[in-house]
């Protein structure tokens, strides 16, 4: 099925591509306007997430032997949940390669590479197609993550809303995101004997590459939005300089909030 696949990811790619374009003929919350690039890619990457993550988790509850056999059991609409997950991330670098510097993008960049590298895999293969299809659980949490970022840019911070995304970010980090990731390490752990040594090295390095990116960022969004979180006053002061933007009450926030990093 790689032609097919490698199909069905050109399609995405343009899919995502021009969704990218489109959504700057759109308005923008004007409390975003300072980050307009940023409020669409992410307003995008949204979109992805709530495609392959409830996606990947309705096929697992529908096709258990994605789970029980993750190399050679699948159905045909896997391997095309997987192409146009790749589509996206492609997109995706093309989008920050566009409107950032490498020096900016560049962490992500890694990351999508080691991705599109993982689950490029599969689409040449036709093969572990359930072990990609496990790992798109992660984008129940990207979903969160996606939410908590669009709220932060528009300023919602703090409020109860924003709150809800914080705590739903952390719970799905730990349950979608760390469990699964966890069981793609020890199944390559046990199975290692099946799958050859260059795709053993490839698949654990995307494993230890995206796992430090999430407990990273785990820990980023605990302390900055539960450690750090004090009684506010009753009316908020946001102020703009060259570099900051307040979003906590007067606490200055850097545009490049590094919990505003992670994709996945």
């Amino acid at each position: 099925m790689a032609p097919s696949g490698l199909l069905v990811t050109g399609a995405s790619f343009a899919a995502f591509r021009g969704m990218h374009w489109g959504m700057q003929m759109l308005p923008t919350p004007r409390s975003a306007a300072q980050d307009r690039w940023k409020w669409r890619n992410i307003c995008v990457s949204l979109v992805h997430s709530l495609l392959a993550g409830p996606g990947a988790l309705l096929g697992l509850l529908l096709y258990p032997p994605m789970g029980a056999d993750p190399i050679h059991g699948h159905p045909p609409w896997a391997l095309v949940l997987v192409a146009i997950s790749v589509g996206f991330f492609l997109a995706d670098g093309a989008d920050m390669l566009w409107n950032q510097s490498l020096g900016q993008a560049w962490e992500l960049l890694c990351h999508h590479l080691v991705v599109v590298s993982c689950l490029g895999t599969a689409i040449l293969s036709s093969h572990y197609v359930g072990f990609s299809v496990v790992s798109l659980l992660l984008e129940l949490n990207s979903a969160c993550l996606s939410v908590r970022k669009l709220l932060l840019l528009s300023r919602q911070a703090p409020s109860l809303a924003f709150s809800v995304a914080s705590w739903s970010t952390l719970a799905t980090l730990a349950i979608f995101r760390l469990v699964p990731l966890g069981w793609l390490s020890l199944w390559l752990i046990w199975h290692h004997h099946q799958v050859p040594p260059a795709l053993v090295v490839l698949g654990g390095t995307g494993l230890v590459t995206v796992g430090t990116m999430s407990i990273m960022q785990g820990v980023r969004i605990l302390v900055s939005d539960v450690l750090r979180s004090q009684p506010h006053s009753p009316i908020p002061v946001h102020k703009e300089t060259r570099n900051t933007r307040t979003c906590y009450d007067g606490e200055p926030v850097l545009r490049d909030d590094p919990t505003l990093s992670l994709k996945d």
